[in-house]
């Protein structure tokens, strides 16, 4: 049940820092949503990670599909496991002139609400989740007994990856072969402090990590972005902002859809020079040597069973 001091309807918010309330969390692993027409594999995405985490935090704004009746439905089921907000200003997407030229501490701004979404969170270490993540079960399992046991994301983002699948031209689903893995560095399990929030870049929100190293650690996802209707794309708002980076994106894989299975991966990564200096160079790095050590000789007919989840969105 909501509080009269937690609305679970936001008309006006503005993030100050003091709101993530650092020392009052409890031990344990947050992840929080921000979803706007979600349909598609909310569902899914939730039912996948929820038995992983604490809770779920989900936020959604301006959504015209079922998404709201969705959350609805999910949140009686899952009782405050999952917790469910509506974010009522319409929050400029990201790549917009309107996200580039707000203010951060706007309501209409997109590091407003993604900060919202943080602030919401009540346990000692967070993640972000998008609605179009589908866990990779084993993996995730690990990487959180590794958070749990202070193997991981101690005074540091534990940083993972997903694989990004994809349709080609002939409707066969496998991995993206131009753009095969989603996340270097941006997503993980990370502690919160009273200095790790978002903030504004004029192409998206930025996390802040004052203090943190990033070390990546697996592949714990499958991104079904590609497979949405409009392959994802339809949330950046293209026809009135036809400049975005987004566009260009849309693009680009309109003329390019080939796909190739997990083990092309491991096979190309063995190619790569390893020896990288900026942080996310040795993200890069290590990614392409996980890669290299979990999909040799590994396909997506093989490995999809394991995910219940995942099977109908790659059979249909």
């Amino acid at each position: 049940m909501s509080s009269p001091n937690d609305p679970r309807e936001v008309t006006d918010y503005r993030f100050e820092p003091s709101q993530l309330a650092v020392a009052s969390r409890r031990p344990g692993i947050s992840a929080f949503m921000r979803i706007r027409d979600g349909a598609f594999s909310l569902e899914a995405a939730i039912r996948s990670h929820i038995e992983h985490f604490d809770e779920i935090v989900a936020v959604h704004n301006r959504s015209t599909d079922a998404t709201p009746e969705i959350l609805g439905r999910l949140a009686t089921e899952f009782g405050e496991r999952l917790r469910v907000y509506h974010y009522v200003p319409p929050v400029y997407p990201p790549g917009s002139a309107g996200h580039a030229n707000e203010p951060a501490d706007s309501p209409l701004s997109l590091v407003n609400y993604y900060n919202f979404a943080l602030t919401r969170t009540r346990f000692t270490h967070v993640t972000k989740l998008d609605d179009d993540h589908i866990a990779m079960g084993a993996a995730i399992a690990k990487l959180v007994a590794d958070v749990r046991g202070s193997r991981a994301a101690q005074r540091e983002m534990a940083c993972f990856s997903g694989l990004n699948l994809a349709r080609d031209e002939a409707g066969k689903v496998g991995i993206l072969r131009r753009e095969p893995y989603s996340g270097s560095g941006d997503i993980g399990i990370f502690p919160v402090t009273s200095e790790t929030y978002f903030v504004h870049d004029r192409r998206f929100e930025v996390l802040q990590l004052p203090g943190m190293r990033r070390r990546f650690h697996s592949f714990v996802y499958w991104h079904l972005k590609y497979l949405k209707p409009e392959f994802g794309f339809a949330n950046y708002d293209l026809e009135t902002n036809p400049q975005s980076r987004y566009a260009k994106r849309l693009e680009a894989h309109r003329a390019d859809r080939e796909v190739i299975e997990p083990s092309d991966l491991a096979r190309s990564e063995n190619r790569l020079n390893l020896l990288r200096f900026t942080e996310r160079q040795r993200i890069v790095a290590a990614r392409g040597r996980e890669a290299s050590r979990i999909f040799a000789g590994r396909n997506i007919a093989e490995m999809a069973p394991a995910d219940r989840e995942l099977l109908n969105f790659i059979q249909s």
